[in-house]
């Protein structure tokens, strides 16, 4: 169930009908675009950014409070690390059914109902955070933080559907890149609690979040726009899981995102863990790599927009396997300086990676339409029907990756007693990334 635009007729503007529904949208079309469209497109846009960062923030809420949890909560590094594990992987689970609830219920209808229920883990996480709360308390409000994760499908599957595809990927790089801030607010919030009232109140955090999460709701409710022309289609899923390139946009994915919102959960705790840092000091280190990740996302995507999304994930995925080789240098030699300088420059580049992989994806259903025969407006909503599902599978098998990176944490740390064994294994998936990338989407044979 997911985006089919209806033909529309060219040149017309928006037409509205109630509940803040329009009929008929055609992005593609530049005398709409010009006289109206855009304008929409944009208010859209602005109002889904806010509603993914509180959900992005809501999702990693348990790589900050875990940096509250002291030997009081009687929870140990691989107990610690599996709580983080569980909300990334609701996170990476829920944004299948996510991606299709746009095109059953309507994109503004369902980022209010998405925003609304995240009061739910919000208000539990305030009640359990205090020491003697069982471990299975714990691990239930963070399997529900997970429902975080899910906003980024919705909304990155409905603002693709609101641009054309000239402009796809700055547009999805910004709302996704300002979703990706929620990690590091959410973290540079916990250092401050820390650093002003100390690691014994968590719930300080939780105090910003809920009005936020109900003014997000609330403005969206009555300034965002649902696409009568996205109909429920079950068929689009099938088919873009039927392609195999796909698949391939899902392992290239897990790369990038799958590193930026592995590495942004467990940071903190690895600090802790290998390297002796206090709550205070892992806190005033961990917001700047997902800060600066989330930053050049949008510069992903436009760089892809006038280089094209292969040639930069390629150029990424290479450049991340040296900082991995400097992590691990790193990690044997228990320099923080070098570990902090080699996490950093993987953050910034899991940034870019995540602009232009997400760039490619409309480009390739794109090329694959016309490939078929398809010209003009035929073509176009093809590749947004398809491209739609596919990024919402995508997103998915992505996240994942994140899930792997804190698992991979979790086992290195409990044999090992380091992050070394993890690093080695980072590296190879890196170096796999960029094999896959040249072979299928750079090499000139490939291109053509």
């Amino acid at each position: 169930m997911t985006a089919v635009p209806a033909p529309p007729s060219l040149s017309e503007p928006p037409a509205r009908r109630g509940g803040r529904w329009i009929e008929h949208w055609d992005p593609e079309d530049p005398v709409f675009w010009r006289e109206g469209g855009e304008r929409i497109a944009r208010r859209n846009l602005w109002l889904s950014v806010l509603a993914e960062h509180v959900g992005f923030s809501v999702w990693t809420l348990w790589s900050v409070m875990v940096l509250f949890m002291g030997p009081e909560y009687g929870v140990d590094p691989a107990g610690k690390f599996f709580l983080i594990s569980a909300a990334t992987l609701v996170g990476a689970l829920v944004r299948v059914p996510y991606t299709f609830a746009v095109a059953r219920f309507g994109g503004r209808n369902w980022t209010v109902v998405s925003a609304s229920l995240l009061l739910l883990p919000a208000l539990l996480a305030w009640l359990v955070m205090e020491p003697g709360t069982p471990y299975a308390a714990f691990l239930a409000v963070a399997l529900l933080t997970g429902l975080g994760g899910g906003n980024f499908a919705s909304s990155m599957t409905n603002i693709n559907a609101f641009f054309p595809l000239r402009h796809k990927g700055w547009a999805l790089g910004l709302n996704a890149g300002g979703g990706n801030l929620g990690v590091p607010v959410v973290q540079l919030l916990g250092l401050a609690v820390i650093a002003w009232a100390g690691a014994g109140h968590p719930r300080l955090v939780l105090g910003v979040y809920l009005p936020l999460i109900v003014l997000a709701a609330v403005l969206c409710a009555f300034r965002m726009d649902n696409l009568a022309t996205v109909r429920g289609d079950t068929g689009a899923a099938r088919e873009a899981a039927a392609d195999r390139h796909t698949w391939i946009m899902a392992l290239l994915y897990t790369g990038t995102f799958g590193s930026f919102i592995g590495y942004g959960f467990a940071f903190g705790l690895v600090l802790q863990t290998q390297f002796g840092r206090t709550p205070l000091q892992a806190a005033s280190l961990t917001f700047l790599g997902p800060l600066l990740g989330s930053l050049t996302r949008p510069l992903g995507g436009r760089l892809a927009d006038r280089w094209g999304g292969a040639r930069i994930t390629l150029a990424t995925f290479l450049a991340m396997a040296a900082a991995t080789l400097v992590a691990v240098a790193a990690s044997l030699s228990l320099s923080l300086p070098a570990f902090l300088a080699a996490f950093t420059a993987l953050f910034v580049l899991s940034g870019l990676g995540n602009g232009s992989t997400y760039k490619m994806i409309p480009g390739i259903f794109d090329a694959r339409a016309r490939a078929a025969g398809l010209t003009g407006e035929a073509a176009a909503a093809r590749a947004r029907r398809l491209s739609g599902a596919a990024m919402g599978l995508t997103g998915a098998v992505g996240a994942l990756g994140g899930l792997a990176i804190n698992l991979a944490f979790r086992q290195s740390f409990a044999t090992l007693g380091s992050g070394t064994a993890a690093y080695v294994t980072f590296l190879a998936f890196y170096a796999v990334c960029s094999a896959v990338t040249w072979a299928v989407y750079v090499r000139p044979g490939a291109r053509s």
